[in-house]
């Protein structure tokens, strides 16, 4: 008799209750995520009325597996050049929100008598927004044009880093059982180090692969090479110490910089889609409905916690960066609620047992409870702002704008600051390089050759020489290549006085550089005799090869840079936001009235004020469309207008017009019909175009079988004789009433 692993019943019982379950929150139109956690409630150990899982090892491994995925499929709609694009305001709002919540949490947790560690992890629980559940009530009320839902979308992405920044920090205060502020120090340097050369050597690698392989690629393939280098990075991120999360973040972040970033989206959707399933019920599985009986008044206080401080903290920050009441109120009323993120949070204190059993599932409830709350508060912000406004005084809603519009003016940047930021940014970039390739030269390279090929003081040197090489392009961006040539041009000549910080500058460079090479001949070698000799042999090397570095660091870099902004010339779109306009993009549905019209036929400018700066149609970009142009269905449309016009013109693209029935007949009534022509049938004698067939039926005659000779495709001057037998396709509810009546 065969046997058949636990494994596979268990999976089977997780994806039937899941299946049913989201069948049902589907037909209530409730979120899937609360879906997949009832399931996990009704096969976990807690309820005893329907088979229960019991391999829970297994569950979860495939649940840690869900959590790859998820948060690879988070990492693909991230994008560090999202984060650097979504400006101040967004990563105000988000960090005036998250450390507030941070605060909040833990002061919740200590009011109720919670130990130290669970006030900490709910503090981290409480500070991230869930992006599935605000995209998705987005959708559904319609406001993803709305001006505020930018800001949102931005605050989004910045709290997606924030949190695996977390996710790093809880670890290391979970393993040291104590605030050791040097310990955390270096964590986040470390995680900074790695993420930043992570980033480089990902965007400098991973497109060039692509590119090369693009011939070769098929969407099997495609598959699986990026589920294969998300599980490399996965490996690669554990072996460094940190979480496989943060791996499968990094490398969705990376391949999402790519063009085919679309297409690997869409392809992993599914199998992100079945291992997140099994997350959810996974978490689903953890709860015990005692205890939420039992700590039913902690939960209702969280939740009030979390509504309340979400509004406050988010309002504040947008409003501290510079946003209008309007658009912190709606921003902070949208953010108001934990998702997914707080699962993984909650996961990692039970996973090091850190946390009491308790907290796990008062997350889930509390963020079950917020999920039903936020399309009502998303709907409820527009009113509660009116409310607002004209309930408080009127010199605090006048300051408030006067701080607002003084705020968006602030734009420039003075040469000192521009100096100032790009020498930063060489600085770190390059240290980072640098001190990889000395530690792979030093722990990897060194141990290889000695070991493999020349042991001694000759593998030692061999050894030096490759590393150096390596270094050499590097260290002459470090010290000696020219950055922002123009403002530092201004500095020197016009103002005597900056000479002195500008030599400062340029010293520093070259010190560091110095101090790397002398760094890595420390590895090597602690004389410093031996060490001074091999400084001035690369000085001098240094400056002899100069230019050939300088060449050969100028296509690092065009390759990097042209891989960094492939994707962004591909879908390359104008930008134009002037006033409290703002730009969103439209598709026009296939049924749309929109469908075939010239722009000058519409008039969608002066009908409804709103302006069309670009068409997106399939490869082609249209910008600035003349009038002649046409619309046709898929066609994505950039519109600029404020809140109130795109919204009054957005149901035009949708297509919901339904003013004549032709338009709206039933699919199945298009079918293919014999009909035989006598001579009393209205269409005897006459040609096909004569007949009227394509207009008063909406068929078209595809044959005509006349004396035992068929015709395919007749010509539509044909006439029509007795006996013929016509093939038509149509309505089927018109033809017979043109074509047998007596």
């Amino acid at each position: 008799m065969l046997h058949l692993p636990v494994l596979i019943t268990d999976l089977g019982l997780i994806l039937a209750a899941a299946g049913i379950t989201t069948l049902l929150f589907k037909k209530i139109k409730q979120p899937l995520v609360l879906g997949y956690i009832l399931a996990g409630l009704l096969v976990g150990p807690h309820i005893n009325f329907i088979p229960t899982v019991t391999d829970n090892e297994s569950i979860h491994i495939w649940a840690e597996i869900g959590v790859i995925f998820l948060l690879f499929s988070l990492g693909l709609e991230f994008s560090f050049k999202k984060l650097v694009k979504v400006g101040g305001s967004a990563s105000i709002t988000a960090i005036v929100e998250v450390v507030c919540m941070l605060l909040i949490g833990f002061v919740a947790g200590k009011a109720m008598g919670w130990k130290t560690m669970d006030s900490i992890f709910l503090g981290g629980i409480l500070s991230v927004s869930s992006t599935t559940i605000i995209i998705r009530a987005f959708e559904e009320l319609g406001v993803k044009h709305k001006k505020f839902a930018g800001l949102v979308f931005g605050v989004l992405i910045v709290e997606d880093l924030v949190a695996i920044l977390l996710l790093v920090l809880l670890s290391t205060l979970a393993v040291s059982q104590q605030f050791a502020g040097a310990e955390m120090f270096f964590s986040i340097l470390k995680l900074l180090f790695f993420l930043i050369l992570w980033f480089i050597g990902g965007i400098f690698l991973v497109p060039t692969f692509l590119k090369a392989t693009k011939k070769l690629m098929n969407d099997e393939t495609m598959l699986i090479v990026s589920i294969a280098l998300c599980l490399l990075m996965v490996l690669l991120a554990v072996k460094v110490g940190f979480s496989p999360a943060l791996g499968a973040f990094i490398m969705g972040s990376i391949l999402a910089e790519t063009t085919q970033a679309e297409k690997i989206e869409h392809l992993t959707k599914s199998v992100k889609d079945l291992f997140a399933a099994i997350f959810f019920v996974s978490v689903g599985m953890l709860i015990d409905p005692g205890i939420l009986i039992d700590y039913a008044v902690p939960i209702l206080i969280i939740t009030i916690a979390t509504v309340l401080g979400k509004f406050l903290s988010s309002g504040l920050g947008a409003l501290l960066s510079g946003q209008p009441l309007k658009t912190s109120v709606q921003t902070g009323m949208s953010l108001a609620q934990i998702g997914e993120f707080s699962f993984i949070i909650a996961t990692l204190g039970l996973t090091l047992k850190v946390t009491s059993d308790f907290l796990y599932p008062i997350a889930v409830a509390v963020s079950a409870i917020t999920t039903f709350t936020t399309p009502y508060l998303i709907k409820a912000s527009e009113p509660f702002y009116l409310f607002l406004e004209r309930t408080l005084p009127k010199s605090w809603v006048a300051a408030i704008n006067r701080y607002s519009s003084s705020t968006a003016g602030i734009t420039t940047m003075s040469d000192w600051k521009t100096l100032l930021k790009s020498y930063t940014f060489n600085t770190i970039i390059h240290s980072v390089i640098l001190i990889a390739i000395i530690f792979l030269g030093s722990r990897y390279l060194h141990p290889f050759i000695t070991k493999n090929l020349i042991n001694g003081n000759k593998g030692i040197i061999i050894s030096l020489i490759i590393s150096l090489i390596f270094m050499a392009p590097f260290l002459w961006a470090l010290a000696i290549r020219r950055i922002e040539r123009k403002a530092h041009s201004h500095l020197w000549l016009n103002k005597k006085y900056t000479r002195g910080p500008l030599i400062a500058l340029e010293v520093l460079r070259v010190a560091l550089a110095i101090f790397a090479v002398c760094f890595l001949i420390f590895q090597f070698y602690n004389t410093w005799v031996a060490m001074v000799i091999a400084l001035i042999l690369i000085v001098s090397g240094m400056i002899i090869f100069s230019r050939k570095l300088q060449a050969f660091y100028d296509r690092l870099e065009h390759r990097f840079l042209y891989n960094l902004n492939a994707r962004e010339e591909q879908n390359k779109q104008p930008e134009i936001l002037p006033w409290d306009t703002h730009l969103t993009e439209l598709t026009i549905a296939p049924e749309s009235a929109l469908v075939g019209k010239s722009l000058i036929e519409l008039a969608v400018r002066e009908k409804y004020g709103v302006n069309i700066a670009l068409i997106e149609r399939g490869n082609m970009m249209i910008p600035t469309p003349g009038r002649d142009e046409r619309l046709y269905p898929n066609d994505k449309v950039m519109l600029i207008g404020t809140d109130d016009q795109l919204a009054a013109v957005g149901e035009l693209f949708k297509g919901t017009n339904n003013d004549n029935q032709e338009s709206a007949f039933p699919k199945k009534d298009m079918t293919l019909q014999k009909i035989v022509i006598n001579a009393s049938s209205p269409v005897f004698a006459q040609t096909i175009r004569e007949s009227g067939i394509r207009e008063k039926t909406q068929g078209l005659v595809v044959g005509i079988e006349r004396n035992g000779i068929r015709i395919l495709n007749p010509d539509s001057d044909l006439v029509f004789e007795n006996e013929d037998i016509v093939w038509i396709v149509g309505n089927n509810k018109k033809i017979p009433d043109l074509l047998k009546k007596v």
